[in-house]
């Protein structure tokens, strides 16, 4: 049209509603913009009018609670409210003829609009996991009606209510199993793919963590199901997914195998898993996140499931013969070559840090989680709730002026802000941990670091335990050394030092019962979340005071939060399982150092992984020099010198080692 330049407003003069409403419909930023414009609309008519008419009238806001019950439940739903769940199902299921109409009309619908929103990208992780804690406490409130009418119903037909099979599915799209497997106990990823598979109307029997192979199966028989979920952090679960694989195989399953979890990847389900299970009936496909686990198993379950598996076998084949053909074009070093290639440190030129001013192990229980919340890097926590910020609003707070996920993003961490003054309050949550520091030196042959007890002790040669460590071998293309952490601490005849320390956050698993109880996923996985981000903040506040105080070979650092999380220190703290030293089997020597279950009551599962979940060990290391590095994949030399020194069968090593061996194992 045609604008009268006088009778344009500047962008300052224009309401910040309508200015905001405004760039929501014309940038397209919010599904709810022409609704929202419509409003406005309505109300500057109404506006006009009255000043025609010489007077003002008040314009009255219309509110979704002014709609009935049923159309205040979808926007319930589709907007996540609990908060007059229980009055709206009520009013529901005095309008509808039985319980189920409540369950199947406006639930499915609102239901309907969040898979759909939450698959085209209009809504994020963290508004359908709320979605779903209202689906499920409105199903909590309906289930005794809908008891009661079906025990009345088979009553009338003269069958006994006790007979009948309450686990009907038959109205599911699909039934799916998940565990996380034998040995690891962290559960959040999978707790987060059962809500969004849950809020698509799928039947998910989640069987919990620390899963053996035989009940994976077992259970899969039991519940029949459609699809078969693993998920695994820890390297250790990598191997015993290729174990779960093959039995599946042997025992006739057909069902397809989804997996995931931190530590997998789609190339290590290409190479390692996929042979041992994979057809065009059942393949076994890596899910990278909760947003993508809908799709996949909508295809597998779905008619187009041919073509859809055809394409994923074609990648998978094509993945590994591209990583076999990788592995022939790589080179590596005999392990004597790499030992003569070491990271040689001049400890006379540099000397080894001075003696800590708290030799032996200590136990940490007064540090509140009060004391770690400036600690806490919250960047992990957003990508926990796949709430990703793009450049250049990339991580924390930039996240919060992201067009997409900017305001989900604030109204997130208002929400676990909340949560979090709740725990501090009610001390739900709280946080323990043991440290040990001692004498140390590298091996004569420098691959391994003896611990001692004391300065007697190293004096006599009599050391403690004795902690190996892995090498680089992987040729490199520069003069850069073949690292190790052995490298890192001194030889014999100088005074160098060990730390090392084990942290939790405990009180989780109960606060997590009691959501689960309360049909609260949200907050279920939001305590989760929390109790991740507070042992981290321990242990990066734990590190600090080891360096400015315990050991003090810092004790004039000031370098506020911000540098603490941007590793602007000296020294290090690996994780044994992590790159440095990616073997888990270190835990138990340092368990067995530091005392960490007897002190902390921090345990290790048969696959070493630490319990409680929100837990995080580390060893410390003080020489300006130290660095972190990936050890990367490692030859049979080293590994046959490895297990000799740790005094293992080398297919035992071989195991724990598989996802960094360069050879296949035998």
């Amino acid at each position: 049209g045609i604008v009268n330049a006088k009778e344009m407003l500047a962008l300052s003069e224009v309401e910040p509603d309508l200015k905001d409403a405004s760039e929501m419909l014309v940038l397209n930023t919010d599904p709810e913009a022409t609704d929202l414009m419509l409003e406005l609309t309505k109300k500057e008519k109404a506006a006009i009018e009255a000043r025609k008419k010489g007077g003002f009238v008040e314009v009255k806001e219309k509110s979704w609670r002014d709609e009935d019950a049923i159309k205040r439940l979808e926007h319930a739903l589709i907007n996540g409210i609990s908060e007059f769940i229980d009055g709206d199902v009520e009013e529901a299921r005095q309008m509808c003829s039985k319980p189920l109409d409540v369950i199947e009309g406006p639930l499915m619908d609102g239901m309907n609009v969040v898979g759909d929103l939450f698959g085209s990208g209009k809504m994020f992780l963290p508004q359908v996991i709320k979605s779903a804690r209202v689906m499920k406490k409105a199903v909590a409130y309906l289930l005794p009606f809908m008891e009661a009418e079906k025990a009345a119903a088979l009553i009338a037909k003269g069958i006994d209510p006790g007979e009948f099979d309450p686990d009907d599915t038959s109205n599911y799209a699909g039934k799916v199993l998940m565990a996380t497997v034998k040995g690891d106990v962290h559960d959040i990823g999978k707790n987060i793919v059962a809500v969004v598979l849950g809020c698509n109307n799928y039947k998910v029997y989640d069987i919990g963590v620390m899963v053996t192979c035989e009940k994976i199966l077992e259970k899969a028989k039991e519940y029949d199901v459609d699809v078969i979920g693993l998920s695994g952090l820890i390297t250790p679960s990598l191997d015993e997914m290729v174990v779960v694989a093959k039995e599946m195989s042997k025992a006739g399953f057909k069902q397809p195998l989804l997996i995931g979890g931190a530590t997998t990847s789609k190339m290590h389900t290409a190479v390692k898993l996929a042979p041992n299970y994979t057809t065009e009936e059942h393949p076994v496909i890596h899910v990278l996140d909760a947003s993508r686990s809908v799709t996949v198993v909508s295809a597998l379950l779905g008619g187009n499931k041919e073509d859809y598996v055809t394409d994923i076998i074609e990648e998978y084949d094509e993945m590994r013969e591209d990583y076999y053909a990788g592995l022939e074009d790589r080179y590596f070093l005999d392990f004597p070559q790499a030992k003569e290639q070491k990271f040689a440190i001049d400890f006379d030129a540099n000397p080894p840090a001075p003696p800590p001013n708290k030799m032996g192990v200590s136990l940490i229980d007064s540090v509140t989680i009060e004391d770690v919340v400036p600690y806490i890097d919250w960047n992990p926590f957003f990508q926990t709730w796949e709430l990703r910020g793009r450049y250049p609003n990339r991580g924390y707070p930039k996240i919060f002026n992201d067009e997409a996920v900017g305001t989900e993003a604030k109204k997130l961490f208002d929400d676990a802000q909340a949560l979090m003054k709740k725990i501090i309050a009610d001390k739900s949550m709280n946080l323990k941990g043991v440290v040990g520091l001692f004498p140390a030196n590298r091996t004569d042959d420098g691959e391994d670091v003896m611990i001692y007890e004391n300065e007697d002790a190293r004096a006599a040669g009599t050391p403690t335990s004795t902690f190996c460590m892995l090498r680089q071998q992987a040729e490199k293309e520069s003069e850069d050394p073949y690292l190790s952490q052995a490298d890192f601490i001194a030889p014999a005849g100088y005074k160098d030092h060990l730390g090392m320390f084990a942290v939790s956050c405990f009180g989780c698993e109960a606060l997590v019962e009691k959501y689960e109880a309360e049909n609260d996923d949200y907050l279920k996985i939001m305590s989760q979340a929390l109790a991740d981000r507070f042992v981290e903040a321990f242990a990066e506040y734990l590190h600090r005071e080891i360096r400015v105080d315990m050991w003090g070979y810092a004790k004039n650092e000031k370098l506020d939060e911000a540098d603490l999380l941007k590793i602007k220190y000296d020294g290090i703290r690996p994780a044994p399982g992590y790159p440095s030293q990616p073997d888990h089997t270190e835990k138990r020597s340092m368990w067995d150092t530091i005392k960490a279950e007897e002190l902390a009551g921090i345990e290790l599962s048969e696959s070493l992984s630490m319990m409680p979940a929100a837990s995080v060990s580390a060893l410390v290391f003080a020489h300006p020099q130290s660095q972190y590095f990936a050890v990367g994949q490692i030859c049979k030399d080293q590994v046959e010198s490895y297990a000799q020194r740790k005094q293992f069968e080398l297919e035992k090593m071989e195991r724990w080692l598989s996802p960094i061996l360069s050879y296949e194992r035998d």
